[in-house]
């Protein structure tokens, strides 16, 4: 969905993936604020889905693994440049095929792989909502964070997590 066409509220998703080993599955993007880092597979809710599918979706399309909803894991939200509401739900997936290997969506990731949280942390090449997710599941306890900057690159002039 472009830009144009989501208006000024916008609704995404995220799905993280997490396999035996206790490595988390996250992508590298080749645009956006987020290039070159390790976030999760996310991308936006399309007309007539409802969030849970398009977390299925999003996580199928940019990584050829198929996953089922577990549970909601938070939600991020902000606005950018005092006008556009940008939210997103994060959502705990399981793969359901297990013996499936991971095929990135080329146009839009670098890679894709499973890697350990804290691995993500040392090599500081993690999104900002991604250390704290970490911390998050680390602690195992619930997460208000509004004093976040993301990096100037997303422009926003308020940013939330709820985790």
């Amino acid at each position: 969905m472009k830009k144009a066409e989501r208006g000024k509220v916008w609704l995404a998703v995220a799905g993280l993936v997490i396999n035996e080993h206790g490595e988390w599955l996250v992508v590298k993007k080749k645009y956006g604020g987020l290039k070159g880092k390790w976030s999760l597979p996310a991308g936006f809710v399309d007309e007539g889905e409802t969030a849970d599918e398009a977390v299925i979706r999003e996580v199928k399309e940019e990584t050829g693994l198929t996953c089922r909803v577990d549970q909601l894991l938070g939600v991020r939200t902000g606005v950018i440049k005092h006008e556009i509401s940008d939210n997103m739900i994060m959502f705990l997936l399981q793969q359901t095929v297990l013996e499936e290997s991971i095929v990135i969506q080329e146009n839009e990731l670098y890679e894709a792989a499973f890697i350990l949280p804290d691995q993500l942390l040392d090599e500081n090449t993690a999104s900002i909502m991604l250390a704290y997710m970490v911390e998050a599941m680390r602690s195992q306890e619930r997460m208000n964070v509004d004093s976040i900057d993301p990096g100037q690159q997303f422009g926003y002039t308020s940013y939330k997590l709820f985790l």
